[in-house]
C-alpha cells in the first residue's frame, strides 16, 4: 500500500454497486437504486439499490438456510480459516477499500487507511477466537453429576451500522459473530455503503457459503424492516442513543437479543500535574479526528483552573495548524462533514454554546472553502456542565474547556452526562489517575493516552452509551447464548418412596 499517494477528484468514476443475498450479486427487488455524492467534492461518486421489506425478507431466508444447513455446526478451525483469509484480502485490496471510504465519508484517505488495516486485525483476531469458544465444566456438584456449559450460536444476527467508520465498525461485529457460528444480514449507512458491499465481496471470495453474510442497501426504513423481521434472533446496532433507544424497544416485543453501540460525550480530565504538551496533542488528535464524528471523540476537556487559559490557548495555536482540505489529499488531517444534515447540527450546537455564554476562542463557522460541508474546528472556554455543549453529542469538530478546582469537582463533571463510553485522564499522580478509573462511569478508561484500540480489548459502555460489549474474548459470548449440560454418573436412585407391597392394590 502506497500510503503517500494523493488522488484527483477528477479523476474518480462514479461506480454501481449491487447487494449480496444468498452468495449472488443482486438489485433490489423493485429495481429501485439511490446515488451518494461525496461531502468533500460535491460530485456523485457511488449508486446502490434502493432494498425495501422484500430484500429483506430474501435476505433472512438465505441467512436461516446458512445457519441451519451447517455453519452452525461447522468445527472453529474451518471457520478461523475462512475468516483469516478474508484479513488477507483486506490486506490486499486495502487501498480500493480506503479510497471507497474516503469518497462517500468525506474523512481523510490517510485516516481511512488506518482504518483498514485496523480493520484487517480485527479479523485475524476472530479467526483466533473461533478456535478457542470454550465453556466450562463443572465436576463439584455431588458424587453423582457433573455438567458442562457451552456457547451455542444466537442464529441470524441482524447487524446495522453508522457512517463514520463503516468497515471498521461492522468488522467490531461481523467477524466474531461468524466464530461463534451465527449467520448475518447487514444493513450498512446509505451514506457509505461501498465499504460493506466490497467486504461482503471478499467473504464470499474467501469461501463462506452462500447465504452466511448478506448485505442489503437503503434507507432506514429497511434497518427498521430488520429489526422487526421474525426471521432474526439478534439486532447488533451501532449508532445514535436516540435511534437505539426506539431499536431495542421494537426489539423488546419479540425478545431479541440486542447489542447496542450508541453515543459518547467523552471527557478528558487534565490535572495541574501533567504531561502538557502530550495532553494538547491529545486534545487536538480526540476532538479533530475524523472530523469529530466519532464516538469516543474527546470533547469534553475538564482541565485544572491553574493551567486552563493556557491549555485553551495551547490547543487553539495546535488547531492552526491542523491541515484542513481535501480527504484525498495525503496531508489532510480534517476533512468533510458527512452530510448537510449533519453540519446543521454542529452550528445550531455552537450556536447554543455562545448564547448559554460560552467564549468561543476558535472556529465556529463553515469552512470558507470552495464547498459547504466544512466546518472549522472550534474550540469553546469558560464552558460549565449545564451547557448543552457539555453535555450532548455533538459529533463534529468542536471542543469544550471545562476549568476545575479539586479532583473530586473533576469526576463529578465527567460523570454529569448520560452517557459513559470513555474517559481519560492526563496526571502524573498515580492515586489521580487510579482515582479517575475506579470512580468515573465509563467502559474504557485512558490514563496518559487517548483512543487507542486493540482487538483484544473489550469495548462498549455504560449508561446510554449502550448494552453489552464488542472485541475481545466477550465478543464471542456476546453473539452466543449459554447451555448448561448435566449428566449423571452411575445409577441414579429413585426420588420416590416405593409403597409396600402389602399397600399395593391388588389386580385380577
Amino acid at each position: 500500500m502506497t500510503t503517500a499517494k494523493n488522488y484527483r477528484i477528477e479523476d474518480i468514476s462514479k461506480v454501481s454497486r449491487q447487494q449480496l443475498i444468498d452468495g449472488r450479486d443482486v438489485e433490489a427487488l423493485t429495481g429501485a437504486r439511490f446515488t451518494r455524492v461525496s461531502p468533500a467534492h460535491g460530485v456523485e461518486v457511488s449508486e446502490f439499490p434502493d432494498a425495501d421489506a422484500a430484500d429483506v425478507d430474501a435476505a433472512v431466508a438465505a441467512a436461516r438456510r446458512a445457519f441451519e444447513s451447517g455453519w452452525r455446526t461447522l468445527d472453529g478451525a474451518a471457520r478461523a480459516k475462512l475468516l483469516h483469509r478474508v484479513g488477507d484480502l483486506i490486506r490486499r485490496d486495502a487501498e480500493s477499500l480506503a479510497l471507497a471510504e474516503s469518497l462517500e465519508s468525506g474523512k481523510p484517505i490517510s485516516q481511512a487507511r488506518g482504518e483498514v488495516a485496523g480493520t484487517a486485525e480485527l479479523w485475524e483476531y476472530a479467526a483466533t477466537l473461533a478456535r478457542h469458544n470454550i465453556g466450562d465444566a463443572h465436576n463439584h456438584l455431588g458424587p453423582d453429576v457433573m455438567a458442562v456449559s457451552i456457547h451455542e450460536p444466537v442464529g441470524v444476527v441482524g447487524m446495522i451500522t453508522p457512517w463514520n467508520f463503516p468497515i471498521l465498525i461492522i468488522s467490531q461485529k461481523l467477524p466474531f459473530a461468524l466464530a461463534a457460528g451465527n449467520t448475518a444480514v447487514v444493513k450498512p449507512s446509505e451514506s457509505t455503503s461501498s465499504t460493506t458491499v466490497l467486504l461482503a465481496q471478499l467473504i464470499r471470495e474467501a469461501g463462506f457459503p452462500d447465504g452466511v453474510v448478506n448485505v442489503i442497501t437503503g434507507a432506514g426504513r429497511v434497518g427498521a424492516a430488520l429489526v422487526a423481521h421474525p426471521g432474526v434472533d439478534m439486532l447488533s446496532f451501532t449508532g445514535s442513543t436516540r435511534v437505539g433507544r426506539g431499536l431495542a424497544a421494537s426489539a423488546g416485543g419479540d425478545l431479541k437479543k440486542v447489542e447496542l453501540e450508541l453515543g459518547g460525550k467523552n471527557p478528558q480530565i487534565v490535572c495541574a500535574k501533567a504531561d502538557f504538551a502530550a495532553a494538547v496533542d491529545a486534545a487536538v488528535f480526540g476532538g479533530y479526528f475524523n472530523v469529530g464524528q466519532c464516538c469516543n471523540s474527546g470533547s469534553r476537556l475538564i482541565v485544572h483552573r491553574s493551567i486552563s487559559d493556557e491549555f485553551a490557548h495551547a490547543v487553539v495555536e495546535r488547531t492552526r495548524h491542523v491541515p484542513v482540505g481535501d480527504p484525498l489529499l495525503a496531508t489532510t488531517q480534517v476533512g468533510a462533514i458527512v452530510n448537510e444534515t449533519q453540519l446543521a447540527t454542529i452550528e445550531r450546537f455552537v450556536g447554543e454554546g455562545v448564547s448559554a455564554g460560552a467564549t468561543l476562542l476558535s472556529g465556529g463557522t463553515r469552512f470558507a472553502g470552495a464547498t459547504p460541508l466544512f466546518f472549522e474546528p472550534t474550540v469553546f472556554t469558560n464552558v460549565t456542565g449545564d451547557m448543552s455543549i457539555a453535555r450532548e453529542e455533538i459529533f463534529g469538530p468542536v471542543l469544550s474547556v471545562i476549568p476545575f478546582e479539586e479532583l473530586s469537582e473533576a469526576i463529578r463533571i465527567a460523570n454529569g452526562t448520560q452517557y459513559g463510553l470513555s474517559a481519560g485522564i492526563w496526571s502524573d499522580d498515580i492515586n489521580e489517575a487510579l482515582t479517575v478509573a475506579r470512580d468515573v462511569r465509563a467502559g474504557t478508561i485512558w490514563v496518559n493516552r487517548w483512543m487507542d484500540g486493540y482487538p483484544e480489548l473489550a469495548f462498549g459502555g455504560f449508561g446510554a452509551s449502550g448494552i453489552g460489549r464488542e472485541l475481545g474474548r466477550q465478543a464471542l459470548a456476546e453473539f452466543s447464548e449459554m447451555k448448561t449440560i448435566q449428566l449423571q454418573v452411575g445409577r441414579r436412585a429413585s426420588r420416590w418412596v416405593e409403597a409396600p407391597d402389602a399397600d399395593r392394590p391388588e389386580t385380577s
